[in-house]
């Protein structure tokens, strides 16, 4: 995870089989507000756990 200034905040070492959407909970632990990720993080259990820590999910939108 990077900052709005380009900051690296956070790192996770995976591998290529794993979601990627998995440990992004656990890595928000410390963020405030918004989290911002491209059309892969699109998840509703993914936005809901964030939500429930005050995070909000912006995404872009999936097409259709």
């Amino acid at each position: 995870m990077v900052n709005d200034q380009s900051g690296i905040i956070s790192v996770k070492v995976m591998t290529d089989k794993m979601d990627e959407r998995k440990p992004v909970s656990e890595m928000a632990d410390e963020i405030w507000e918004c989290l911002y990720g491209d059309k892969g993080y699109i998840s509703d259990a993914l936005e809901w756990e964030l939500a429930e820590n005050g995070v909000t999910l912006i995404t872009g939108m999936k097409k259709i």
